[in-house]
């Protein structure tokens, strides 16, 4: 078996140990800096496809895009954050593999965020709006009691000055570790949104790649306009627990985006590029004056 291993230090010395550390410093040089596409499994040069705002150039792909990129794409420069600090304090004591408190360090110190959502105030176009987005990379954009305080902080604010909301959701949904403190939030939240109904705020929301679980049963589905991006998945239980439950195959495309659009669960399915422009002429058109 030693055939196939090499010893640590052997074929260093003279020329060889030069190749060596060129190679080495080759990858170190082009870590991160490809990225294979899952769709079409092209490799992408990492700074074409943030230049392409995350999408794959050649099947169009549409890759996750953080809390803060959400932001910049959709809001004018000068956008204000708003409704931030607010931080978990684990209520349940919950471990699992690892503690709760541990998890969210983790992600606080990755993310750079209190939590798995931002808010801010700003202007899209010639509107000014409410806009909060989540962010996946945190412990899967679930939603417990943060998530659930932040948002229903931007429909208040929403509600209270009269301007648009817009949330964009990426989530896994409800989050265990705060057990039935996370799932209140899917109340506490729909009711702030009947609020903004009553007083004929346009809401609109973003369905992203994922969207699951409790956000789903939500916020994520109670907008005046339900738009998504192409290839999203979208759905309360995944469709493997579906299968194992219904015993049958599901069709292909089940619970993406262009499948719900067909079927009347969604408005639209919306390119990335394509995003600001329509949510621009989406709002002109909800807040234009009735005709008598």
């Amino acid at each position: 078996m030693s055939w196939f291993k090499r010893e640590s230090g052997e074929y260093e010395s003279g020329h060889g140990s030069h190749r060596a550390a060129n190679a080495g410093e080759k990858r170190v040089r082009t870590e991160g800096l490809w990225i294979k596409c899952v769709g079409c499994r092209e490799v992408i040069w990492k700074a074409n496809l943030l230049a392409n705002l995350n999408v794959c150039p050649k099947c169009q792909h549409h890759f996750k895009m953080g809390a803060r990129q959400r932001m910049d794409l959709l809001l004018e420069p000068g956008y204000e954050l708003v409704d931030g600090g607010l931080r978990s304090t684990d209520p349940l004591n919950f471990t699992d593999i690892k503690p709760y408190k541990a998890r969210l360090r983790a992600a606080q110190e990755a993310t750079g965020l209190d939590d798995a959502i931002l808010n801010a105030v700003g202007q899209l176009g010639p509107h000014q709006v409410v806009l909060s987005a989540m962010e996946y990379s945190f412990i899967g954009g679930s939603m417990g009691a943060v998530v659930g305080e932040t948002i229903a902080r931007a429909v208040d604010r929403a509600r209270l000055t009269r301007k648009p909301l817009i949330i964009v959701a990426a989530s896994g949904g409800a989050r265990m570790m705060e057990g039935v403190v996370s799932l209140m939030q899917l109340a506490k939240i729909s009711t702030a949104l009947a609020q903004l109904d009553d007083a004929k705020v346009p809401y609109v929301c973003v369905l992203t790649d994922p969207t699951t679980g409790g956000v789903t049963a939500s916020f994520a589905m109670l907008g005046d306009l339900n738009i998504a991006e192409p290839g999203a998945l979208i759905g309360f239980a995944g469709p493997r627990v579906i299968e194992q439950t219904i015993r049958q195959k599901l069709p292909d495309g089940f619970q993406r985006s262009e499948f719900l659009v067909e079927r009347g669960f969604l408005d639209a399915v919306v390119h990335r590029r394509e995003l600001k422009g329509y949510l621009i002429r989406a709002l002109q058109f909800l807040q234009a004056p009735a005709v008598a």
